[in-house]
């Protein structure tokens, strides 16, 4: 079922986002396709997956490399800056142990941006990736580099950081671009509602050439609600379809790879639980 008129906006949420994988897993069974994907962090990085058609990928590299301390380690984080080693995760995996289907991904009609947060100017922008061959698979690890567990990432002449600090759910963005029917694929619960942090405090001295970066840090959980408030109009209007998980159980940096299969089997089972209701929405 081809659906060149829907967009798809993917949430961030680091480990969180096996959630999401599994939702993508669902829909390549059923071909759905879209004219547009926003994905934000994790989010960004399972959009291309899904558009290069490998299913389980993102599960299957997971599981493998979660509790390797080349890909997500504090010793990582102390040799490289990065919490996800760089070069490990964006480049060898890629291209050694899970080759990413280039072809495929070239294929695809679907436009897919990542969301990126300049950090001179702490907006958003919306990164289209097109060749991962090219400078593209760093727009892709600019939108998934958490502020204090990652260097800014240099992509064409301005340094970036993780997209959720400007714009965690880009829905308006999508509209913008001309989408009025959208599914948006979150990896927080319905109850979910973000409280006041005190990042900001701990980013002043690493960022202090920045100081609009730690000013919307300050407020993320302010420009989230809102964004909640948003997506919550727009689905009891009809105009989106929104799939979430049941609860907000599993930590952003999850190492329990028996709870990252079962969150990964949630997304699966919701979508497909869903889908006789997400047909209908299609087909109006």
């Amino acid at each position: 079922m081809a659906q060149h008129k829907v967009g798809l906006v993917l949430e961030g949420g680091g480990m969180k986002g096996l959630f999401t994988a599994g939702v993508l897993d669902f829909f390549l069974e059923k071909n759905l396709e879209f004219g547009e994907i926003i994905g934000v962090s994790a989010g960004a990085i399972h959009a291309v997956g899904f558009l290069s058609k490998q299913k389980r990928r993102s599960l299957d590299i997971t599981l493998r490399f979660v509790n390797d301390k080349r890909y997500c380690s504090l010793s990582s984080l102390r040799k490289t800056g990065d919490l996800f080693n760089a070069k490990f995760a964006y480049y060898e995996i890629p291209e050694k142990y899970f080759p990413f289907d280039h072809d495929t991904f070239m294929k695809s009609k679907t436009k897919v941006f990542a969301v990126a947060t300049n950090t001179d100017t702490a907006e958003a922008e919306y990164l289209q990736i097109k060749d991962l061959r090219t400078d593209d698979i760093e727009a892709l690890r600019a939108s998934a580099s958490i502020p204090m567990l990652s260097n800014d990432v240099e992509y064409r002449g301005e340094k970036y950081l993780d997209g959720g600090v400007s714009d965690s759910i880009p829905l308006k963005q999508l509209e913008a671009d001309g989408y009025p029917k959208n599914i948006v694929v979150m990896t927080k619960s319905a109850n979910y509602r973000k409280k006041p942090s005190k990042t900001h405090l701990a980013m002043k001295k690493r960022y202090r050439n920045c100081p609009e970066l730690i000013e919307r840090v300050k407020n993320r959980h302010t420009e989230y609600n809102a964004c909640l408030d948003y997506l919550n109009k727009q689905e009891e209007s009809g105009k989106i379809f929104v799939i979430r998980p049941s609860n907000d159980d599993t930590k952003r940096i999850e190492k329990d790879t028996a709870k990252l299969q079962k969150l990964y089997d949630e997304g699966y089972n919701t979508a497909k639980k869903l889908y006789p209701q997400l047909k209908q929405f299609l087909e109006q």
